[in-house]
């Protein structure tokens, strides 16, 4: 049995959404699951795990600066443990861009910090235009006009392939 910190970086509530349900799944396998955002986990002893997943989303095209400076600070640590990091973007939705080989999120994430994690994957997200305040509705329906995306501004729609998360979460326990 293995002890799981599973932190995250979100903005509007979809990756803990996804991170519940991967520490769902690691704790039905039989393994402890802790769940903190990224920007809290100086109270956490991060060492007491042993493994470590990272999950954070974009907005506006980057992931946000905490899950880079919790990298920088923990990059030793993260290193000499089992690791994963997965990214959730709206862009994933489309099948040539939703692997971590093929994403453009991920790729700049894996230009931008020295970190190399074990175990990488991204997810679809969540488009809740009723929910985002009016200039972030505005700005996201302009990047999904010119993504051929949902403009609607009624629109809420969910992306996220739970079956891929399902897999993710039980390479994590295996790890």
């Amino acid at each position: 049995m293995s002890a799981i910190l599973v932190l995250y970086s979100t903005v509007d509530g979809h990756t803990l959404k996804i991170c519940e349900n991967i520490g769902g799944f690691v704790e039905r396998a039989g393994h402890s699951a802790t769940l903190a955002r990224v920007e809290d986990a100086g109270t956490v002893d991060v060492a007491q795990f042993d493994k470590i997943v990272i999950g954070a989303s974009i907005r506006y095209g980057k992931h946000r600066p905490s899950v880079f400076e919790f990298i920088e600070a923990n990059l030793p640590l993260l290193d000499s443990k089992p690791n994963a990091f997965f990214s959730v973007n709206i862009v994933a939705r489309k099948p040539e861009k939703n692997r971590p080989e093929t994403n453009p999120y991920l790729r700049k994430f894996l230009q931008k910090t020295p970190w190399r994690p074990r175990l990488l994957e991204v997810f679809a997200g969540r488009l809740d235009y009723p929910r985002y305040r009016p200039l972030d509705r505005m700005m996201i329906r302009f990047i999904m006009r010119i993504t051929n995306g949902p403009t609607d501004p009624s629109t809420v729609v969910e992306f996220t392939d739970w079956q891929r998360v399902a897999s993710f979460a039980r390479t994590i326990c295996e790890m």
